[in-house]
C-alpha cells in the first residue's frame, strides 16, 4: 500500500462525530458529563471513543471511576482534533457567507506603512464597487509579509520590499517619503533637511526591530560607523508620536502617516535628504496571472486599473 493510499484510507476511518465526542470528554473530565451536553447515551459515547482507539490502534484515556484522564496519544490527538473542527467552522462560516451574497474572499497581508497610509481609502473604494468580495485584511511586518504570500497564507501582498522577495511577482503600488519626527522646537527643525547620520546624536523612538523602517536606520548608521541611540521600541504609529512628545527621543515614520495623525502632540517633521527614505510600496504575489478572479480584480483596482508588467524581485544585495 502506498503513502497516499495510506493516507486516504486513514481520513475515512476516523468519524468526525467521534472526535467531537472524544473534545467533549476531554473538556469536561467524564464520559457521563459529554453524553449529557451532547444529548446521547453514555453507552453511545463509550462505544465511539472505544471504536476511535481501535482505528487508532493506541489507548487514548485512562478511565477511572472519578472519570478519565488523557493518555500522550490522546492529548496529541485533542490538540489535531481541535484544529479540525476549528477549521471545519471556519469552512462552515465561509461557506454560509455565500449563500448570504458573498461571492470570494481575497487574503490580503500588509505592513503598517500601506495599512495606515493608503489601504483604508483603497479598499473602502473597492469595496464600494464590489459588495460581494470580502478581504480579509492582516498587518504584519514586510518581511512576514513575503513569507505569507511565500507559504500560501495570502493571496496578495502590501509591502516593502527592499528586502527582497525570493521568485515573487510585484507590481508597483505606491511610494512614500519617511521624515524624521521631533518634539516642535527641536534643534533639529531649524536645518529643513537633513541626512539621517545627523539624527544619531539623540535617543530614538523605533518600531518593531524587524521592521523595514528600522533595519533601514540600522543599515545607514551601520553605514557611517554608528550605532542606534535606541530608547524604546514601540509597535504602532501612534505609540511612536506619543513617547516623541513626551521626551523619549525622535523617530522615523512615513510623512503621510504623519501627517494623518491628528492631536497625537506637539511634533514637525524634518525632510530626510537619504536615497532609502523614499521607498517603494509593493504589491506581491506567487503569480499573478493564476489569482483567483476576486483577487486579479483587486490588484487592478489597486493599480489603478493600469496594466504593470510582472517583475520577479531577487534578495537585495
Amino acid at each position: 500500500m502506498t503513502a497516499k493510499s495510506s493516507e486516504r484510507n486513514f481520513a475515512r476511518r476516523i468519524d468526525l462525530t467521534s472526535l467531537q465526542l472524544f473534545v467533549a470528554v476531554c473538556e469536561l473530565g467524564s464520559i457521563g458529563k459529554a453524553a449529557e451536553r451532547e444529548y446521547i447515551a453514555a453507552s453511545a459515547v463509550s462505544k465511539r471513543l472505544s471504536d476511535l482507539e481501535g482505528t487508532l490502534d493506541t489507548p487514548l484515556l485512562y478511565r477511572h471511576t472519578r472519570g478519565v484522564d488523557l493518555t500522550p496519544a490522546g492529548e496529541s490527538l485533542l490538540h489535531h482534533a481541535r484544529t479540525v473542527l476549528f477549521s471545519l467552522e471556519k469552512m462552515q462560516g465561509e461557506l454560509s457567507e455565500y449563500a448570504n451574497g458573498v461571492r470570494g474572499h481575497v487574503r490580503v497581508h500588509a505592513s503598517i506603512s500601506a495599512i495606515v497610509q493608503f489601504l483604508p481609502e483603497d479598499l473602502g473604494a473597492f469595496i464600494r464597487q464590489h459588495a460581494e468580495i470580502k478581504i480579509d485584511l492582516e498587518e504584519h511586518l514586510s518581511t512576514e509579509v513575503v513569507r505569507a504570500v511565500q507559504e500560501g497564507a495570502a493571496d496578495l501582498g502590501i509591502c516593502n520590499t527592499a528586502h527582497g522577495t525570493g521568485e515573487l511577482q510585484t507590481q508597483p503600488y505606491r511610494s512614500d517619503k519617511l521624515v524624521l519626527i521631533v518634539p516642535k522646537g527641536h534643534d533639529l527643525c531649524a536645518q529643513g533637511a537633513i541626512n539621517f547620520a545627523d539624527a544619531l546624536d539623540y535617543d530614538q523612538v523605533g518600531l518593531h526591530s524587524n521592521s523595514s523602517i528600522y533595519l533601514a536606520m540600522r543599515q545607514a548608521a551601520a553605514a557611517v560607523g554608528r550605532t542606534i541611540k535606541l530608547r524604546i521600541h514601540v509597535t504602532g504609529l501612534d505609540a511612536m508620536c506619543r513617547m516623541i512628545h513626551n521626551g523619549l527621543g525622535v523617530g522615523v515614520m512615513p510623512q503621510r502617516a504623519f501627517e494623518l495623525m491628528h492631536g497625537v502632540g506637539e511634533l514637525q517633521s524634518v525632510a530626510l535628504l537619504d536615497d532609502w527614505a523614499t521607498r517603494q510600496i509593493q504589491l506581491v504575489a506567487r503569480d499573478f496571472s493564476t489569482l483567483p478572479l476576486t483577487a486579479r480584480l483587486l490588484v487592478d483596482h489597486l493599480t489603478l486599473g493600469q496594466p504593470a508588467a510582472l517583475a520577479v524581485a531577487h534578495p537585495a544585495a
